[in-house]
């Protein structure tokens, strides 16, 4: 990656790597923030409370014997070398570790990083996948109006720059007194299908997701997966905890539900490790990672390179 990769403690411990071409999944860290918060300052440091939280994860698949890192040949690539609160810098080096990725054939899986990184995500995926939509799970639709670059605007610029078509895209989970009716209007009017937590829980989940695998059915998905997309009571250790959201069995549930979705960028972010002592938000972000791969994997498994 031409020096755009600093090598750190590898998730689960699987092998260090700075290519990828045999690889289907490929892990790789984003510690980015903005600084944008008035006292929750610290997802820059998720990627290292993931990769630590992940070696007390053991491998295995619970719905089949397929061994995901077999499968898939995953690899970690490190830290792109960002520098957090330097934005331009660090977003064009976050697309460019991507598209690297993305351009190799695999599927980049990243650890942020508050929710700024899904843009410049979004970019790279774009450069390879020209089709690409979105399904981002948080309790925020990071689309607010403002100026500039931040962890509150991906989603709108996201559009504005045409790196994703919001007519095929959702936004789930949003609520709580962070994201007003007004937010989930500009979204709508952006384009996006906005699925507020009342309507998910109303719905019921299995409604929703075949709602969204039909939406985009064989297109290129951004899977966005904040964290605060659960319940603070189980993922206290966010940028912006919001009560009322999915437990982490719900969630963990409906991540199965991804599947069927040609999921080709996934990122887990906004794990704050100082509002994170006990690392239950770190540890529980690593689950997500690790039953992707082995989601992944099951779709993968008898599919030719």
């Amino acid at each position: 990656m031409d020096g755009d990769i600093l090598q750190h403690l590898t998730f689960m411990n699987v092998p260090a790597a700075s290519t990828f071409r045999e690889s289907r999944a490929v892990i790789v860290g984003l510690p980015f923030d903005c600084g944008a918060h008035p006292s929750r300052i610290g997802s820059r440091q998720g990627p290292a409370a993931i990769r630590q939280q992940s070696l007390a994860l053991e491998r295995g698949d619970e719905w089949s014997d397929i061994d995901c890192f077999k499968v898939l040949n995953v690899v970690d690539a490190g830290d792109v070398a960002v520098r957090p609160g330097v934005i331009d810098a660090s977003f064009e080096a976050i697309r460019k570790a991507i598209a690297a990725i993305a351009g190799a054939g695999a599927v980049p899986v990243t650890l942020g990083g508050d929710g700024a990184v899904a843009l410049p995500e979004m970019r790279g995926l774009h450069e390879v996948h020209k089709d690409l939509v979105t399904v981002h799970l948080d309790s925020h639709t990071d689309a607010y109006p403002a100026d500039g670059y931040d962890n509150g605007n991906p989603f709108l610029r996201a559009v504005e720059e045409k790196v994703v078509d919001p007519a095929a895209s959702f936004h789930v989970g949003m609520r709580g007194n962070a994201s007003p009716p007004s937010v989930f209007k500009l979204a709508r009017d952006l384009g996006y299908t906005v699925v507020p937590q009342r309507d998910l829980l109303e719905s019921g989940f299995d409604a929703v997701f075949d709602r969204i695998r039909q939406a985009t059915r064989g297109r290129p998905v951004y899977l966005c997966w904040d964290m605060d997309f659960f319940d603070p009571g189980c993922a206290p250790g966010v940028c912006t905890p919001t009560p009322g959201g999915v437990s982490a069995r719900e969630g963990l549930r409906i991540l199965e539900l991804c599947e069927g979705l040609n999921i080709v960028g996934i990122s887990v972010n906004t794990v704050s490790p100082p509002h994170d002592p006990s690392g239950a938000t770190a540890l529980l972000a690593a689950n997500v990672v690790l039953n992707f791969l082995n989601l992944m994997a099951r779709g993968k498994a008898n599919s030719p390179r």
